[in-house]
């Protein structure tokens, strides 16, 4: 009771001295928040637009222009290789075919396939020809020597939210962008499509898809392994209709743990016109070096003698 008498005064103390503007002062809060108009969208209508698209896309043929990076924390540098012109098919369910000229003369500087299950190489500069499995077994340490098309190919298509093995999670977040208006960095926000993922008994965190809320397009796809490791880490922009089919023309991919970043831009793009089976026929060239890439890796994981022949990094990209 005697605390009473006490609370009292110091209250009073506080609302006097406060009338006169002695125990605070009042600071302008800038909005950091952007300004842009957002649209908004249930789950059910962002995976449909997701299942939309997947249904819709069942091959693309593009004329490409492809900058390469590699390196990173792990290397200590960053080697930027120069742009060269490619073209890029694909055909679901899993065929893809990549080739890469050489600038200037425009000589072929790598011709590649997947067909979801293995890849062949061919780097006809070097009279080699590389086979093995669509995923990496044992990861080398020279970062192109684990590019696979079938990186490429899951990073260009958003594959259906299907089935009972899949389940997706609506997220909201904020992402940092250029204010239209300010032309300052400001805080917007955007939707985020987790899709969990049954791995035997267990699920795990298989994808994110970020959508941005001003066109409400799929603006950033995370894919991880099943021990939640990011795999692959793909950015899309400038989104166009192509025979009623949203594409961007611009996809970058980024591997974190290979540290190698591919950014594709197209020149040229046609969607759902029939591909026949001999565009995606690779055959070894004559005169030219078989190399086993499983068989390469298996066998220095084995002996211990590291990574064995590596690809150039001047092969397909530099040259």
């Amino acid at each position: 009771m005697q605390r009473l008498p006490i609370l009292t005064s110091i209250f009073l103390l506080a609302l006097v001295f406060g009338e006169t503007g002695c125990l605070f002062r009042t600071r302008i809060v800038e909005p950091h928040t952007s300004t842009a108009k957002l649209q908004t969208a249930t789950k059910q209508e962002l995976v449909k637009l997701i299942n939309q698209q997947a249904v819709g896309l069942k091959s693309l043929n593009a004329t490409v222009n492809i900058d390469t990076s590699v390196g990173g924390e792990k290397k200590g540098k960053v080697t930027d290789f120069q742009e060269i012109r490619g073209y890029i098919l694909v055909r679901k369910p899993d065929m893809l075919r990549m080739i890469g000229l050489f600038p200037l003369v425009r000589n072929t500087a790598f011709d590649m396939v997947s067909d979801g299950n293995r890849f062949k190489l061919s780097i006809p500069a070097r009279s080699k020809f590389y086979v093995g499995s669509a995923e990496v077994i044992h990861p080398s340490s020279n970062p192109l020597e684990n590019l696979r098309p079938q990186v490429i190919y899951n990073a260009l298509l958003l594959p259906q939210i299907d089935g009972p093995d899949e389940i997706a999670v609506l997220e909201n977040d904020t992402e940092t962008v250029v204010d239209p208006k300010t032309k300052k960095l400001a805080e917007q926000p955007d939707y985020v499509i987790n899709i969990i993922r049954r791995s035997g008994n267990d699920w795990y965190i298989a994808r994110k898809i970020v959508f941005e809320r001003v066109r409400l397009t799929p603006h950033r796809q995370i894919i991880f392994d099943v021990n939640g490791e990011v795999v692959t880490q793909a950015t899309y922009q400038v989104y166009k209709d192509v025979n009623g089919v949203s594409f961007p023309y611009v996809v970058e991919i980024e591997r974190p743990q290979e540290e190698y970043t591919i950014r594709l831009t197209v020149e040229k793009l046609t969607i759902n016109d029939p591909l026949r089976d001999d565009q995606f026929a690779l055959q070894q060239p004559p005169g030219s070096q078989l190399v086993n890439l499983d068989e390469q890796t298996q066998n220095a994981a084995a002996t211990g003698a590291g990574a064995a022949q590596h690809l150039s990094g001047q092969d397909p990209i530099k040259q």
